[in-house]
């Protein structure tokens, strides 16, 4: 059995880096050393631990099952170094290292990309790398410091912090109004083309709530499935249906015209816009500093 007194925990970091990257080449480009430097170290971390953790192989580089169980053990043990490191250096620490944020497609090109710019202009010292996906993402198998949701999140052991809330409303193409109508209620939207979301849990149903409390629900039958709310907003403003969009994405097609707001006085529940990270009781300083942005960002949107 390997002593930890004999691995070098260094070395931790660089093999969680070849991981993630999922190649010697593109982790000693992140890491900012020489390839041969890591493959020198991962050798010996493989020495050191008495185990085989990496396949090798002309065209990829592969886990084992021992490295897998060893790659995640090492990243909660770089998470609790950190957490250690912050808890002693506090509100002094810099923000600096690589920080990986995952978000939506829409929401990170709109919202998440122009504050990771800020932040960067704010924090030379400070590397990002922003993931968008309509997917969810496993925050520790991906190495994610912060991913950003909307909507209701699963239970978990994950911290979130509360950024701001959206709502979605109806809105269609002037063209597609010419070709049917303006709905007058609710009902009226379950005969009209749809422009639906297939990554929603129940893409086709539409919960709705008026101005003055009331709620309805509508059943669309006829429906331009898409898998993207960018893709879901380009099929709406090309007329293939009426769509449920973010007010934060279409504010802009809404005051030029492109998209307009049926039913003005019906739209979804307010839903929250969430930073969620894994749990520590001192948040590293990256992620502090990028929710800080985020909260100023929408506080402030101009």
């Amino acid at each position: 059995m390997a002593d930890v007194r004999d691995v070098n925990l260094n070395r931790l970091a660089v093999f969680v880096a070849v991981v993630d990257a999922g190649s010697l080449t593109a982790a000693a480009a992140r890491l900012g050393l020489a390839k041969t430097m890591v493959s020198t170290h991962m050798q010996r971390l493989e020495a050191e631990v008495g185990a085989s953790l990496l396949v090798r192989t002309t065209r990829r580089l592969g886990v084992t099952e021992a490295g897998r169980a060893f790659y995640e053990a090492s990243v909660k043990i770089l998470r609790a170094a950190e957490e250690a490191l912050n808890a002693v250096s506090g509100e002094t620490a810099p923000v600096r290292g690589t920080l990986r944020v995952s978000s939506p497609i829409d929401y990170g090109a709109l919202m998440v990309a122009p504050a990771l710019v800020e932040l960067r202009r704010e924090h030379p010292q400070l590397d990002v790398e922003l993931l968008c996906s309509d997917q969810y993402v496993d925050l520790i198998a991906d190495g994610i410091d912060v991913a950003i949701r909307l909507g209701r999140l699963a239970d978990s052991n994950y911290r979130a912090v509360k950024l701001g809330s959206f709502v979605k409303w109806i809105v269609a193409s002037p063209a597609f109004i010419d070709t049917w109508g303006t709905p007058r209620t609710p009902a009226d939207l379950a005969a009209l083309p749809f422009c639906a979301l297939t990554v929603l849990p129940h893409p086709l149903a539409l919960e709705l709530r008026r101005d003055d409390g009331t709620t309805d629900s509508v059943r669309c039958e006829n429906a331009f499935l898409v898998n993207t709310a960018d893709a879901c907003r380009a099929a709406t403003l090309a007329g293939g249906g009426f769509g449920l969009l973010t007010d934060f994405s279409i504010g802009n097609d809404i005051e030029t015209g492109r998209l307009i707001r049926l039913l003005p006085h019906w739209a979804t529940d307010a839903a929250s816009i969430q930073a969620v990270f894994p749990p520590t009781s001192h948040p590293p300083a990256k992620v502090r500093a990028l929710i800080e942005t985020l909260k100023r960002q929408l506080a402030d949107p101009t």
